[in-house]
């Protein structure tokens, strides 16, 4: 039974395929790539905007950096409003806030559009604290962002357990020694969560909630 709760932000809580899919789209444009249809560009969801840059478009260090400041460009100004709480979230974190847990936000997006987010969807408070990326990149792998949260607030990792829906949420959660709760309602899928040792898949927020009942 675990008493802190670490959710990823990015296909976790809210969809935000909108936004996400039209700054890199606008990032790409920058470098004379237009693409067709902005479902190519949902591979960008959850991992790192440098790694994902580097290794879908084959971009230089340099050149990535330059299109994450593309990217911002247009996502700190609309794309991180065209976003939307997955259905039975809050009654999700209120299930858990009810039951005495402690949850907090470990996502690789930057803190500052993290916390953004959280305050103009109205979910901050379900939250202790909303942990992100540096706008560096210096702290921007989820496991630098979970260690990042468990060393703020002296979190013990044998007390926790991670929330995500991508393959970089179990990897980094394994890092750190924590187990993983994936998610199939956002990006992810079960070969991909088999494949990266999930501890536990869930379809949806309803089987999710069972979950936590059964826990508590």
């Amino acid at each position: 039974m675990k008493s802190v709760y670490l959710f990823d932000l990015d296909g976790t809580l809210t969809d935000p395929k909108q936004g996400i899919t039209k700054s890199v789209a606008y990032a790409l444009s920058k470098f004379d790539i237009h693409v067709s249809h902005l479902d190519d560009l949902c591979i960008f969801i959850g991992p790192p905007l440098l790694d994902s840059f580097m290794e879908y478009y084959h971009m230089s260090k340099e050149d990535a950096e330059k299109a994450i400041t593309y990217y911002r460009e247009y996502f700190s100004v609309t794309g991180l409003f065209e976003n939307e709480v997955y259905e039975g979230i809050t009654k999700l974190l209120q299930t858990l806030k009810n039951q005495g847990k402690k949850c907090y936000v470990a996502t690789s997006k930057p803190e500052v559009f993290a916390k953004q987010i959280m305050e103009h969807f109205q979910l901050g408070e379900y939250f202790e604290d909303i942990c992100g990326a540096s706008m560096d990149s210096t702290r921007s792998k989820k496991g630098d962002v979970i260690a990042y949260a468990l060393k703020k607030h002296g979190i013990q990792k044998e007390d926790a357990i991670m929330v995500g829906d991508r393959k970089h949420d179990i990897l980094g959660a394994k890092e750190n020694g924590l187990p993983c709760i994936a998610v199939l309602y956002g990006y992810g899928n079960k070969t991909e969560f088999e494949e990266a040792g999930a501890d536990v898949i869930i379809e949806d927020i309803p089987a999710f909630l069972e979950y936590i009942k059964k826990e508590a």
